[in-house]
C-alpha cells in the first residue's frame, strides 16, 4: 500500500504511524487512457454515475424550470421543517466532539506520522483554510446578517393560524429594547458563523487527513470509514459514500457561485449600472468560471495559494479601512460584548427541540448546517490536502478557534457599522436594501465609497474563483479514486460543471432552488458526518497506541 500511495501523489508516513494492511491500491478500480489528446484517470464507478446524474439534472433543470422550482420548493419545505431538531443537534455533537480532542490525549498524535513536518508556513495555511471555507458568504451576509437579526429582533414577534410564529426574529427576540436587540441579532450571527460550521469543517479535514497520511489509505471520503466497515469501503458501501460526498460538495459550491454572482450584479448595478437579473448573473458565473479554470490548470500552489494570499490581504484591508473611518471606539466595545452575548444565548439557540421561533431555527439555522455540511467534503478534503505535519491538537485549534475568531471580528466590523449607521446616524438605506447590495449600501456611507464597493466586488469575484477552483481539485480527486495527480481535462470537466450547474439552478428558480439542494443533500451528509466522529476516535485510538 506505501508504494501506491508514494506512487499517487500522497507522501508515505514519517516515523511511527499505525498504517492499515489492505491489498487495496489507489487507482486500482480506475478506467485511465485518452480520447485523442485528453487523458482520463477516472475510478469507476463513481465518477460515471455522479457525471451522468448531475448531467441528467443539469438537463431537467433547464428544460423544465417552472416544475423543478415546485420541486425544490417542497424539498426545501420538508427537510427543514422535518428535520431542523436532527441538522441543529448534530452540529452541536460535532462542536463537542472537537473541543473534547483538543483537550484529550489524541491531541498529540501528528498528521502524517510522528516525526512529519507542515507542508505550509502558517500564513500560507491560514490563507487557504479562511479562502475555502467563508469566503463568498462572509462578504454575503457580513453587512445583512447582523442587521437583519438585529432588525428582526427589535420588532414584534406575530402568531399566524396554526398557531406558529410567522416573524424571523430568533429565540423570543426583544421587541421594543434597541440594545436587547443588538445583543440577541450579534449572538445569533456569531452562533451560525463561529464554532459550529469550523467544528464541522475540521471533522472531515481530520477524518480525511488521519486515514490518508497516517493509515496510508487513498484521500477519498470513503477511506474514513475502514474502522466501521473494513475492506467493505472498496465496494458499494464505499461508492455510494463516495457519491453522496461529490453531490453534496457539488451542491452546496453552486449554492455559494449563485449567492456570488448574486452579490457581484448588485455591486456592479450600483457601481456602474450593470443591469440586474438571471442574464447579468449567467454571464457572470460564466466569466469567473473560465477564470477559475486557469487557476484549475495551474494547479494549487499556483493558484488557489497565490490568490487565497490575494484575498486574504484585501480582505483585511478593507476591514482594517472601515474599522478606522468608521466607529471605532463603538467597534470595539461593539466586538467584546457580542462575544459575550453569543457566549449567553449559545445554550438557547444550539437547543433543538421545542423551539417557538421556528422561521428563524429552521429558515436559517437549519438551511446553514445543511449548507456547510454539504461544503463540508470539499473543505474538509481541501484543508486536509494542506494540513499534513500538524498535531492534532494544533490542527483543531487553529481550524476551529482562530478562523471562528476571525468571522467574529469580520462581522462586527461591517455589521457593527451598518447597525452603528441605523442608531446613532438614522441612516437606514443598508437596512432597507435586498441581502445582496447590503454591503454596497454600508461602504456608500463611508469615505472612498466607489473605491471600497469596487474592492468589495473583487473579493466576492475572487473568493467565486477560489471556490470554484478548490472544489474542483476535491470532487476530482473523489471521483478518481483518490488520485490527487489524476489529468488535468477532468479537473476543467468539474469546474466547467460546478459553473453549470449554479447556471441551472438560478435558472430553474432562483436563491430557493439553490437553497431546496443544498439542504437535501446536507441531510443526507450529516449521517456521514456523525459516522466520521466514531471513526476518528477508533483511528486516533490505533495511532496514540503505536506511538507509544
Amino acid at each position: 500500500m506505501t508504494d501506491a500511495t508514494s506512487n499517487q501523489g500522497i507522501p508515505e508516513p514519517e516515523g511511527a504511524a499505525d498504517i492499515i494492511d489492505t491489498d487495496y491500491e489507489i487507482g486500482q478500480d480506475n478506467v485511465d487512457g485518452s480520447l485523442g489528446r485528453i487523458g482520463f484517470d477516472i475510478h469507476n464507478p463513481v465518477f460515471a454515475i455522479s457525471a451522468a446524474a448531475i448531467v441528467a439534472f443539469v438537463f431537467y433543470t433547464l428544460a423544465l424550470p417552472e416544475q423543478a422550482a415546485g420541486v425544490f420548493s417542497s424539498m426545501f419545505s420538508f427537510t427543514t421543517k422535518n428535520f431542523d431538531w436532527f441538522l441543529i443537534g448534530a452540529a452541536d455533537l460535532v462542536v463537542i466532539f472537537a473541543l473534547l480532542l483538543v483537550v484529550s490525549p489524541f491531541g498529540s498524535v501528528r498528521l502524517g506520522g510522528a516525526d512529519a513536518a507542515p507542508d505550509y508556513t502558517y500564513m500560507g495555511w491560514f490563507a487557504m483554510l479562511f479562502a475555502a471555507g467563508m469566503g463568498i458568504g462572509l462578504m454575503f451576509y457580513g453587512v445583512s446578517e447582523p442587521l437583519t437579526h438585529f432588525s428582526t429582533s427589535f420588532g414584534e414577534t406575530a402568531v399566524g393560524e396554526n398557531g406558529l410564529r410567522t416573524d424571523w426574529a430568533p429565540l423570543g427576540a426583544a421587541t421594543g429594547d434597541e440594545a436587547g436587540a443588538v445583543r440577541l441579532g450579534m449572538a445569533a450571527t456569531i452562533y451560525h458563523w463561529g464554532l459550529h460550521p469550523w467544528a464541522i469543517y475540521a471533522t472531515v479535514a481530520l477524518a480525511l487527513a488521519l486515514f490518508t497520511y497516517n493509515k496510508g489509505l487513498p484521500l477519498t471520503i470513503r477511506s474514513a470509514f475502514y474502522p466501521l466497515l473494513g475492506e467493505r469501503i472498496w465496494g458499494w458501501p464505499g461508492h455510494v459514500i463516495d457519491i453522496i460526498a461529490v453531490f453534496a460538495t457539488l451542491f452546496g459550491l453552486a449554492t455559494s457561485l449563485g449567492f456570488g454572482a448574486t452579490q457581484a450584479n448588485a455591486g456592479l448595478n450600483e457601481l456602474f449600472g450593470v443591469p440586474i437579473g438571471k442574464t447579468t448573473e449567467v454571464v457572470l458565473i460564466s466569466v469567473i468560471t473560465a477564470v477559475a479554470l486557469v487557476s484549475v490548470m495551474r494547479g494549487l500552489d499556483g493558484g488557489v495559494k497565490i490568490l487565497s494570499e490575494i484575498n486574504m490581504g484585501l480582505a483585511g484591508l478593507l476591514a482594517i479601512f472601515t474599522l478606522i473611518v468608521g466607529p471605532t471606539a463603538f467597534l470595539f466595545a461593539f466586538f467584546w460584548d457580542s462575544l459575550k452575548a453569543y457566549v449567553e444565548y449559545l445554550p438557547a439557540l444550539a437547543n433543538p427541540f421545542g423551539r417557538e421561533d421556528v422561521n428563524f431555527s429552521q429558515g436559517w439555522t437549519a438551511f446553514y448546517w445543511a449548507w456547510w455540511i454539504s461544503w463540508s467534503p470539499f473543505v474538509g478534503m481541501f484543508i486536509a490536502r494542506v494540513s499534513r505535519g500538524r498535531t492534532v491538537r494544533e490542527f483543531v485549534i487553529c481550524v476551529l478557534l482562530i478562523p471562528s475568531m476571525v468571522c467574529v471580528i469580520w462581522m462586527s466590523i461591517f455589521g457593527g457599522t451598518a447597525i452603528h449607521q441605523v442608531l446613532a446616524d438614522g441612516f437606514t438605506g443598508a437596512q432597507d436594501a435586498g441581502l445582496p447590495l447590503q454591503l454596497f449600501k454600508m461602504l456608500g456611507e463611508l469615505p472612498l465609497a466607489s473605491i471600497t464597493s469596487f474592492i468589495g466586488i473583487v473579493l466576492v469575484i475572487v473568493f467565486f474563483v477560489t471556490s470554484s477552483d478548490s472544489g474542483s481539485l476535491v470532487i476530482d480527486t473523489i471521483t478518481a479514486g483518490g488520485k490527487i495527480d489524476a489529468p488535468m481535462p477532468q479537473r476543467v470537466f468539474w469546474c466547467i460543471f460546478e459553473g453549470a450547474v449554479a447556471i441551472a439552478l438560478l435558472l430553474g428558480g432562483g436563491l430557493a432552488a439553490l437553497q431546496s439542494m443544498v439542504i437535501s443533500t446536507g441531510l443526507l451528509f450529516t449521517v456521514v458526518l456523525l459516522l466520521m466522529c466514531y471513526c476518528i476516535f477508533r483511528g486516533l485510538q490505533s495511532e496514540r497506541a503505536e506511538n507509544k
